[in-house]
């Protein structure tokens, strides 16, 4: 054997031993990297750890009680999802219709409410109101120039 050829294969053992001792202390659930996670880990003022990665944008969670709840709202959006079917004689039917008002309280959280089509149609954009809602359902929405029940 040539000593090129023996360097070579002295090079490669080499990389190879660097290799799994890489493998075995920088893998995700060796002790070693637990180790090192507690010396690395970013933590508050507090103490308590910092989680990194994505952060998705928290949505406040919506009241879901029993009890009609009444808050000062504003509508900024409002959705609906409709199936409609046109017969050959020119009669039209909605099937499946579903209407959806979003607010903003004044607290800045959004609520979703589930409406009727005529309250869908009645309450007007931009307008700041009490809303009265149960179990994200619309029971009324009053505002300075009108009253929309949920009919």
């Amino acid at each position: 054997m040539t000593p090129q050829m023996r360097n070579l294969l002295i090079l490669l053992g080499a990389i190879a031993v660097v290799l799994v001792l890489v493998v075995l202390l920088f893998g995700g659930k060796s002790p070693f990297m637990r180790l090192m996670n507690v010396f690395l880990e970013e933590t508050d003022e507090s103490g308590v750890p910092v989680k990194k990665g994505k952060k998705k944008k928290e949505e406040p969670v919506q009241k879901n009680t029993s009890q009609p709840i009444v808050e000062m709202a504003e509508l900024v959006r409002k959705r609906d999802d409709r199936l409609r079917i046109i017969e050959s004689d020119g009669r039209e039917e909605l099937v499946d219709a579903y209407y959806e008002l979003e607010f903003i309280t004044r607290k800045g959280q959004t609520l979703k409410i589930q409406c009727s089509d005529k309250a869908y149609g009645k309450i007007p954009f931009g307008q700041q109101g009490s809303l009265t809602y149960k179990r994200n359902t619309l029971v009324k929405f009053k505002y300075y120039e009108d009253t929309v029940f949920n009919d």
